[in-house]
């Protein structure tokens, strides 16, 4: 292509061996410079914040403490007397898995998945050397010395009390199948609270939001479901609004519920129910942003997506006009949200009832999305722990402030067989390191760092932490 410069003359833009080059090819060379450019300089930031936080986590002996995973090795005995139904059902001309052994309470392994109560984690007991110590999938006492019952729970910091309050499904019921093909359940007792300063010692705070035992027709009536409940505080109205799963027994009401109370340890004034947006919401949570906008995020069509809105400023309903659908076609529940560095994480798991499955994580520039899979976070414990999540399922992430990258992943470790005996999985979750795996919609690599969850039999914060670190 000729131009003609400022003399007049006409000026050939010249390729290598001679050839010729149109102007759009030049300028697009030039763009693309630019974008290559541009996309260096971002993974060179990301890297150098994920070295950062490597570093961190290599200099410091307990979080290398941390990362030093554990192996299982569970060999499957011999069949040994009558097996229950549920786990003959799960295996039809098949040999049996770790998973049908998990969901048999007749197993012989049953005590290596729910270990007895000489080896509860008793805070109120002189443990010497063990305090502060969590152990995955075991007992775990209050201050009273009974059963911690918040399952399906989330935890709220309140920088008024500089407490932690610990909250979740009260199951301490009788197990039952409300009809023959229903899921195993328990009447609705309502939620439990319970108060920390260091996130290993709880006080029994009672139940802050109870079930109604004559009205039928009430969404929180015994004979309905209530699930995952989380709370956050307003600062504009001073209130703590709670969200929760409320459906009836056979999972056709799909709704949310709504409760407020004055202070954290309530009690709560249950105020309704709605379907978000129109559309159905079962395993739910709510996560509060650094702009104090707070937001919804719901299973929904049959479990086969997710749906993400804002709620309104009082927390107590949802802004009907925004919403997007995130993860389509995926199938994912039990979402447990983050936010690390600017950027929002998310842990989600497959949708197979009471039994375990893979834990996913996800990431985000923008809350609302477009949202990424950056594969299975788990790391350690065996193959089987690994695709199982460690025998348990998402409920919350917590971030502990003074320890950038680090967090506790909650999770349950459900007894369908018993629920009142489901377990807690606590672990460390670290954000470090750059992902290896590609982005699901786009071409090239994620510029966010991976997601760690690592699997111990026992583990601790680290010395010098604080619930008041960082606030």
């Amino acid at each position: 292509m000729r131009i003609k410069n400022k003399c007049g003359k006409p000026t050939t833009f010249r390729c290598n061996a001679g050839g010729r080059c149109s102007m759009s090819a030049v300028i697009w060379s030039l763009v693309g410079c630019l974008l290559m450019l541009h996309l260096y300089s971002l993974a060179r930031h990301k890297d150098e914040v994920g070295g950062e936080i490597q570093l961190h986590v290599s200099q410091h002996p307990q979080f290398r403490e941390l990362v030093e995973v554990e192996e299982e090795n569970i060999h499957i005995p011999p069949p040994k007397g009558k097996r229950s139904p549920r786990a003959a059902k799960r295996r039809p001309k098949r040999p049996t898995t770790l998973i049908d052994e998990f969901l048999d309470e007749n197993s012989q392994l049953r005590n290596i998945f729910f270990p007895d109560q000489k080896t509860a984690i008793d805070p109120m007991r002189d443990a010497g050397n063990d305090s502060f110590y969590y152990y995955p999938g075991r007992l775990w006492l209050d201050t009273d010395g009974n059963p911690i019952q918040a399952h399906g729970g989330g935890v709220l910091y309140d920088q008024r009390s500089r407490t932690y309050y610990w909250y979740g499904e009260f199951k301490d019921g009788t197990t039952y199948h409300a009809h023959k093909k229903a899921a195993a359940r328990v009447d609705i007792i309502g939620v439990g609270c319970y108060s920390s300063k260091d996130l290993w010692t709880w006080k029994n705070e009672g139940i802050v939001l109870a079930a109604e035992e004559t009205n039928e027709s009430h969404d929180l009536h015994k004979s309905n479901v209530l699930e995952r409940p989380k709370v956050i505080y307003n600062e504009k109205t001073g209130k703590y609004a709670m969200w929760m799963h409320i459906d009836d027994a056979n999972y056709t009401k799909a709704s949310v519920g709504v409760a407020v109370s004055d202070y954290p340890d309530g009690p709560f004034t249950y105020l309704h129910s709605k379907r978000p947006h129109g559309f159905e919401s079962r395993d739910m949570t709510i996560f509060k942003d650094d702009d104090d906008v707070a937001y919804l995020i719901y299973s929904s069509d049959d479990n086969s997506e997710l749906h993400i809105g804002p709620l309104t400023e009082d927390y107590l309903d949802v802004s009907d006009d925004v919403m997007r659908r995130i993860l389509v076609g995926q199938h994912r529940e039990a979402p447990a949200l983050f936010k690390h560095q600017g950027t929002y994480y998310m842990i989600t798991s497959g949708c197979t009832g009471w039994a375990p499955n893979e834990a996913l994580a996800h990431a985000a520039e923008s809350i609302m999305g477009p949202w990424e899979a950056m594969g299975n976070p788990c790391v350690g414990g065996s193959k089987i722990f690994k695709l199982t999540t460690f025998f348990a399922q998402s409920t919350y992430v917590i971030p502990l402030p003074g320890f950038p990258g680090l967090y506790i992943f909650m999770a349950d470790r459900w007894n369908p067989a018993d629920l009142r005996d489901s377990r807690y999985v606590w672990l460390p979750l670290i954000v470090g390191g750059p992902v290896d795996r590609p982005l699901d919609y786009n071409f090239g690599f994620p510029l966010w760092s991976r997601v760690s969850i690592y699997w111990h039999r026992k583990w601790r914060l680290p010395l010098g932490w604080s619930s008041t670190s960082g606030f």
